[in-house]
């Protein structure tokens, strides 16, 4: 599959595509919760929707590849169903997050930015959760774990089958 093609999406999402761009205007102040809707609605915003986006709007593609690059919210690429996140703020760096990322990545057998061949899991890098004080931090589908532990890595992930 090309992440980067309209093909990819119904014609029902590009017409819901197209509502929600036409709602947002060409009010730049609007890009990111035009950006939001387009994430929830498609799942990922590949270039080739920026690209429609900037068209239509008449915002710069090169603004709009900014923000979707810059949030974590906003993916590039289709996910699979769960997201894996590891932090690799220095409290959690410190404190057993790199060898963490890297049991995940051994385990799983795909680095920052991949996907299971499964589809099960998607694996993203993040610098911060603010949860300092639970180092070393892991986030699956949203959900926070704290003080994680090599160990505990396969039970967390075991929750997610």
């Amino acid at each position: 599959m090309n992440d980067n093609s309209m093909d990819n999406f119904s014609t029902v999402q590009i017409q819901q595509l197209d509502v929600l761009i036409q709602e947002c205007g060409s009010n730049q102040g609007n890009l990111i919760p035009l950006l939001e809707k387009v994430q929830l609605l498609l799942g990922y915003i590949p270039l080739c929707v920026q690209e429609l986006i900037s068209e239509k709007t008449g915002i710069p593609v090169n603004q709009i590849y900014g923000v979707v690059t810059f949030y974590s919210f906003f993916s590039m690429k289709a996910r699979a169903r769960h997201r894996i996140q590891v932090c690799l703020g220095t409290a959690c760096y410190v404190k057993g997050g790199k060898e963490i990322a890297e049991k995940i990545e051994h385990d799983l057998g795909i680095t920052f930015g991949e996907s299971t061949k499964d589809e099960r899991f998607t694996y993203e890098k993040a610098r911060c959760f603010g949860s300092c004080g639970l180092a070393p931090v892991m986030v699956v589908d949203g959900k926070i774990y704290g003080k994680v532990t090599l160990e505990s890595v396969d039970e967390i992930l075991a929750q997610y089958k």
